[in-house]
């Protein structure tokens, strides 16, 4: 059966309407009765939650604010959407639809304009559609297919399975215990991803990138931040147009970059190779002493090697065999190059 929720009609729908401030929701709809499998919400200004926590009674809530971040009575609210707001809410075969937006196109009192929020709260197995044009939008305890944007705010994101992807014009992205496909992306916030596994890809146009216990297939890319990255295993490729890169304590293949900062790498295990190209600054690199196809450039090269060594090994450039040859390192350094073996 399908049922329509028109905030201007709310006495006749018989529903919770009573808000004292901000942190009160101005509207509660339970949805214990419907088998919800799909949620979709689009709010014009406001942030967007959805929880899957097994503890919480199924049920969407909506939070509706001024742009000073404090709640008008009730009273005034009401009058406010009746004259600048479209706002409806539905159920029908599965799928929660959850709709805010403003009447007006362009020109038109800042100062009335009202924040519209939701926090929905589901099952599990849930699968979402959600865009904000200004608000955060927060996700956890989902195993469904999840897709979301928003123009300027923040993606907090946790205990996610399945197939993960969203985007941000601006805000900063914080994913932590998901997986097993994550495509991630903002325009200018920095990204922190941590306990993540499967296949990842992040990007950010300006912020810096945060890597820690990670396990896949992982491309990290930043244009100008810095990247740093810690307990990474599987295949890592990462780097940056204008940052330093710090990675250590990884176990997996690498390729990796920077246009301008320096470099500092540290693997505990190898993977099937390790790329690493800088432009402009030096590379201190350190890696276990095992069979290594060596192909080290740059100003000035330097490596303790020993009699195990067969090549070449001059001022910029060392090539040759490391303990008989084996994973190939290819290191193209602007500056200074060492390596160190463990």
């Amino acid at each position: 059966m399908k049922t329509y929720i028109i905030l201007f009609l709310l006495a006749c729908q018989g529903i919770n309407a009573s808000a004292q401030d901000s942190k009160t929701p101005y509207l509660t709809k339970s949805l214990s009765g419907d088998a919800i499998k799909h949620v979709f919400v689009s709010t014009s200004g406001g942030s967007i939650t959805v929880s899957g926590d097994k503890g919480q009674q199924p049920r969407i809530e909506v939070y509706i604010t001024n742009n000073m971040g404090f709640a008008p009575s009730n009273d005034e609210i009401k009058k406010r959407l009746a004259k600048d707001y479209s706002l409806d809410i539905s159920v029908n075969g599965g799928e929660l639809h959850a709709v805010a937006k403003s009447k007006h196109n362009g020109n038109w009192d800042w100062g009335r304009s009202l924040n519209i929020a939701f926090k929905v709260y589901v099952p599990q197995d849930v699968a979402t559609n959600l865009e904000t044009s200004g608000g955060s939008i927060h996700l956890d305890n989902l195993t469904g297919e999840e897709k979301f944007t928003t123009s300027g705010g923040s993606l907090h994101l946790d205990r996610l399975t399945g197939n993960v992807r969203g985007r941000t014009s601006g805000g900063s992205i914080q994913v932590s215990n998901s997986g097993e496909n994550i495509d991630l992306e903002t325009s200018g916030g920095s990204i922190h991803a941590n306990n993540c596994k499967g296949t990842i890809k992040l990007g950010t146009s300006g912020g810096s990138l945060h890597l820690d216990e990670l396990s896949g297939k992982i491309d990290a890319t930043t244009s100008g931040g810095s990247v740093s990255a810690s307990n990474i295993k599987g295949e890592l490729r990462t780097g940056t147009s204008g940052g330093s890169v710090n990675l250590s304590s990884l176990a997996c293949s690498l390729d990796t970059y920077t246009s301008g900062g320096s470099m500092h790498v540290q693997l505990s295990q190898l993977g099937k190779y390790v790329k690493i190209n800088s432009s402009g600054g030096h590379v201190d690199l350190r890696l276990p002493n095992k069979g290594l196809d060596l192909n080290l450039h740059g100003n000035k090269v330097t490596a303790e090697l020993g009699s195990s060594f067969k090549g070449t090994k001059d001022k910029d450039r060392i090539e040759g065999k490391l303990n008989g040859g084996g994973i190939p390192v290819d290191v193209n350094g602007g500056g200074r190059v060492n390596l160190t073996l463990n």
